[in-house]
Formats: C-alpha cells, structure tokens, sequence
C-alpha cells in the first residue's frame, strides 16, 4: 500500500480527496501547514474529519518560510508597482516546494491536493504531464505552473476527472460529513476580508506616496495617494475628469506616476517573461496558447527563449498586460507547458 502525504485545509475538495485516496488503496495521512497563524479553527476541523475518516493528521509549523517566500515577495512587488500572484509563489514554495519534502521525510511515494488538475503520462512528450481539469471553470493550472517537472509523477490530484462542484459535494454528505456545505474560500489566506490595500499600507515600511497621474504626452491631469491604490485597466475611482473615459495604462515605480490614457492604449501583442519553468522539453522557438490571468482566455501566441527570459507575441491584442501577473503556457490539449512573471 502506497503511502500519500494530503494537504487538508477543512475544505470539501481536500475532505474529498482523502475519501476517494482511501477508495483507491492509498494509505493516505492528513496535513495541514500553518501558514500564518490563522488556522487554529482550520486545524480543529481538519482534526475532527480525519478522526472521522480514521486517517492520522499532522502539522507542519511553516510561518517563517511562508512569511519570506510569500508575504515579504508580495510586499516587495506592490512596492515597485507590480501585481502578484501569491497563491503561484505559494504552490512553488510551500505546497509544491517544502510539503513534498516533508512527504519524503514521512516515507510518502505521492503529495496529493485538492487542486482541480490532472496529471498523466503524455505519449506525445513521453514524460509525466499537468494537464486543465475536466471541471474547466475551476481549473488551476495557471497556479500551478511553477511545480518542477520532475514531481509531477509523485503528484495526485484526486479530483482530476470530476466535472461538476455538486458531485464533490454529494460524496461528503454521503460520508455524513458537515464540510459538504462549506463555502469555498476566495481570499488571499493572509489578508483579512481581502482588503489588500490595508495590508499593504500596514506592512509597508515605506508608506504609499503621493504622485502625479499623467498622459503619456506628458500632460499632468491630477495626483494619485500611492501606486498600491491602482491596477492596470483600472477605470472607476481614478479620481479626474477628461474629454473621454480614461484608464490606467501604466505604472511608473521611478518617477512615482499613474499613467492613464483611452481603453485602446491597454490593448498590446507583446511581452516578456523572465523567472521561467517548464514542464516539458521545448524548442527555443515555440506556438503555443498562451494566458496572461487566471481569468483571461487562452490566446495563440509565439514565445521566444533567450537568455532566460521569454519573448511572448501574441496573435491578436491582449487587454491590460500587467506585470508581476504570471504567463502560462498550453499545448493545444490542454497540457501545461510551462510559464513565467511578466516583465
């Protein structure tokens, strides 16, 4: 019996996953990582559903590693006006990174998540792949990118062939479990009501300054109260007036400026990547579909590799290109190529 350390957050995907590993043979031993000291609740819930599933549960005490992988990298990225992604430096570092270490340590062949993704043998690249989810409105592959190729064998994603939210809810509450009607958690896990302004402003050494907002003709149009307070696309709560509707196209971190103009200047075919990873082998020049947010659609695009960074043209325009966003990268089935932050 294969052993498979799970990462259990009291929600109903990971109470799932647990139910369907044990369906599958595994000896399957509960996990929850304390990330940044909120999760005395978590881990009671946690507790009372593996006594209940009669599996062992364990915690791992990872704040000062979360704290500088996570919390400090996103501070740092909002302070030089770009937009991160915490939950993709999460999986790489914490969940994809220490957890699998600590799997090794417990004699656990697999790491398992209530991730919605899959992992397979591909024929075409002849290795272990990350493929999108058959639930495709809940497929997290674009978090997912940065876990090493060479793990994703060890990986089980129980999930992975389940299309529909209410079927994993209908599994819990066959097992008499209360979780099958939790709501799902949408919020940064560390930043209270989600109002990462206040967290910023609050953890900031240097506070938020207040700047010029500005054309890209130069033109001086207002001030802005620090460049935490504005994301690109941005239109509501700009705080001017002008002859059309305008938008924020850029942040300058230098010179401390919005840079605003009209929808059309958000548009662009071009970027690059840099703090790259790939999970299959790839020439220096590939096509591939390619997606710049969680929420965006995939768009066909050509991505050049050199000198570690990736050179991404797009086929047809994207709107708001925002650095600090990460890029991934899919094959026309869905397989995850790779990706990387944007520059």
């Amino acid at each position: 019996m294969e052993k498979v350390l799970l990462g259990m957050s009291g929600g109903v995907d990971s109470t799932v996953s647990a139910i369907l590993l044990k369906e599958k043979g595994y000896e399957v031993i509960g996990c929850t990582m304390i990330l940044h000291g909120k999760e005395e609740e978590t881990i009671k819930d946690v507790k009372k559903i593996c006594d209940m599933l009669k599996i062992p549960h364990y915690t791992f005490d990872f704040r000062k590693e979360f704290k500088c992988y996570v919390i400090n990298k996103f501070i740092e990225e909002y302070k030089k006006a770009r937009t991160p992604n915490p939950c993709v430096e999460c999986n790489k570092k914490m969940k994809f990174g220490l957890f699998y270490e600590k799997a090794k340590e417990l004699g656990c062949k697999y790491i398992a998540t209530g991730h919605y993704a899959k992992i397979e043998f591909s024929d075409k690249y002849n290795e272990y792949v990350l493929r999108k989810s058959e639930e495709e409105k809940k497929d997290q592959t674009y978090f997912l990118y940065g876990i090493p190729k060479q793990e994703l064998e060890h990986i089980i994603f129980p999930l992975e062939n389940y299309k529909n939210k209410e079927e994993i809810r209908k599994i819990a509450k066959e097992n008499k479990l209360e979780v099958s009607e939790k709501k799902d958690s949408q919020e940064i896990c560390f930043i209270e009501n989600d109002d990462y302004k206040k967290f910023l402003t609050e953890n900031m050494k240097e506070k938020p300054k207040e700047g010029n907002i500005r054309l890209e003709t130069g033109e001086i149009l207002g001030k802005h109260n620090g460049l935490i307070n504005y994301t690109i696309g941005q239109r509501k709560g700009i705080g001017i007036s002008y002859k059309y509707p305008l938008y924020v196209i850029d942040l300058d971190y230098i010179n401390n400026e919005v840079i605003v103009g009209c929808e059309e200047e958000l548009y662009s075919k071009k970027l690059i990547a840099k703090d790259l990873n790939f999970q299959v082998e790839l020439e220096e020049e590939f096509t591939c579909f390619a997606k710049i947010r969680y929420r965006a659609k995939e768009a066909k695009a050509v991505v050049k590799l050199k000198n570690e960074e990736a050179e991404v043209e797009f086929l047809e325009l994207q709107r708001a290109i925002t650095k600090g966003q990460s890029v991934v990268f899919y094959d026309e089935e869905g397989i995850v190529l790779g990706g990387g932050i944007i520059s």
